[in-house]
Parts: structure tokens; sequence; C-alpha cells
């Protein structure tokens, strides 16, 4: 298991054991490409925390009528359609009426932070992110890096299409992609993350309701070869105007008009620290 995995999993087992002889329910929700039941990764995941934590329920989201719609999903369906069909399958769940604790792997974890803010019945209690992309992704997986000129040709191919309505509307992965050399057009037309990490308009339904979160937890890869630029695993990105110099979660004009003080982790290194994030 990735050491940022095991430390998420291990936060979570620690949350869901205090105070209680009652296990917090918990809500996965799997990646771009995987379901919520492969055997090799989700269903694996589900089993380990089933026999460490005997009794609790675990819920593995999938989106659609079967494993295929749900991995098929998770490329070509509308993300806030997918978010709506995700409230509307927790709020039906008797089981997780008292509340419940969600871990999200990869993309599946900006979708569950887009659950908290939306849809805060039944109450989320504890979201714990895996390598999500919560300041979007402006980089294509295994590419060399930021000095490869394929790398920035591809990436400036993908972008010249990737805000038309046509591919948000379709394509998963253009609804968080991030153009920090044209902010104007990512925060005019992105349909999912620009909206919930309130880049249009403040939300104040949205600032509540995540503010209703006890611990928001965000693990980071270190050698992450996926995502780019890989802080946008702990909320940071790329400086707006150009796309080589990365900042912080706290050094964003994000964090510092928008965020008040909540109960955030953000570990690393197998060592947490506290952060503030709340929009």
């Amino acid at each position: 298991m990735d050491s940022g995995l095991f430390v998420g999993f291990l936060l979570l087992l620690s949350i869901a054991a205090r105070g209680s002889s009652v296990s917090t329910p918990l809500v996965l929700w799997h990646g771009m490409g995987d379901n919520c039941c492969n055997p090799l990764s989700m269903g694996s995941i589900k089993k380990m925390v089933e026999e460490e934590v005997p009794g609790i329920y675990v819920l593995s989201l999938m989106i659609g009528k079967n494993v295929v719609q749900d991995t098929e999903n998770s490329f070509f369906m509308d993300v806030n359609e997918q978010v709506a069909f995700a409230c509307d399958k927790l709020g039906q769940d008797p089981k997780l009426k008292a509340g419940y604790n969600a871990m999200g792997f990869s993309q599946g974890a900006q979708f569950l932070r887009a659950v908290a803010q939306r849809c805060p019945y039944p109450p989320m209690n504890t979201l714990i992110s895996v390598g999500g992309q919560h300041q979007g992704v402006y980089g294509l997986p295994r590419c060399p890096g930021e000095s490869s000129y394929i790398c920035d040709w591809i990436r400036k191919k993908l972008n010249s299409g990737a805000y038309t309505d046509a591919v948000q509307k379709h394509l998963v992965q253009a609804q968080y992609w991030h153009d920090p050399l044209n902010d104007d057009l990512y925060i005019q037309h992105s349909l999912f993350l620009a909206d919930i990490n309130q880049e249009r308009v403040v939300n104040d339904t949205y600032k509540k309701n995540l503010m209703s979160l006890k611990k928001f937890v965000m693990v980071k890869f270190l050698q992450d070869s996926v995502v780019d630029p890989v802080v946008s695993e702990w909320f940071g990105f790329f400086k707006t105007g150009q796309a080589e110099k990365a900042e912080t979660l706290q050094e964003s004009t994000l964090y510092k008009e928008v965020s008040t003080v909540h109960n955030v982790i953000l570990p690393g290194s197998l060592k947490a620290s506290v952060s503030s994030l709340c929009f």
C-alpha cells in the first residue's frame, strides 16, 4: 500500500474508533478509469476496511447501474450530474442517516468534497482525500515534465478545446482542467471546479456545509507521476499567469481572500501539520 494511502487509512481508523462502540459508516469514491468493485483496487480497500473495523458499513459508490457504466462514467458523465447521483444515493441509504466518513481517491476526492459542500444530509463527518486534485490539473498523465516541449504542445492543444461547451459537458477531466495562463477563461467556462472552489461567486451554503466537517484530510503522493501539478493534492497550484512555479494553498489568493479557519489536516512524510481551509 502507498504510504499516503496508509496514513489516510490510519487516520480513518482512529476517527472511526473514537468515542463510540459503533463504527461510523464509510463511503468510498474511486478515481478515473476505476469502478466501485474492482477486486484489485476499490474492492480490496473495502474488504480491508471491513476486516480491520469489524461491523463497519462500507459503501463503495457505483455511479450507474453496473460496473461497466461506473467505469465509463468516470470519463464521460457530467461531474455535476455524478455528484447529484451520489447525493441521491447517500440520502436514500438508511444506514447513513446518522452520518458517515468519506474517503475519495484521485478525482473521486474532489467529487466527494462537492458532496460535502452541496449535500449536507446525511452529514459527512470526515473527508479523507487520497491524491485528489482540488485545484485541478494542467498537465498530462506520466508526461516527462514541464521542460518537455511535447508536453507543453499537447497541453495547449487540450486547453484550446477544454472549455468548449461540448468538451466541458462530456469529458470529466476537462471539468477540472485548470489553465493558469488564462484564468478568466477557466473561471468563466469551468462547469465544476470553478464552482466548488468559489471562484465565480462565494456561495455561503457551500462554506457553511464544508465547515460542518469535523476533519478534512488531504494526502499527497510524494512521488506522484500522474497529477500535474502534484501540489494540487494539497490544494496548491501554479501561480496565475505561468505554468512553472507552484504555490501552496496558504500562498494563494483563494486562501487569503476566501478562506476562514477550520479543521484541516495536511499529512505528509508520515507526519501531519494543521492548516486552515474553508470556502
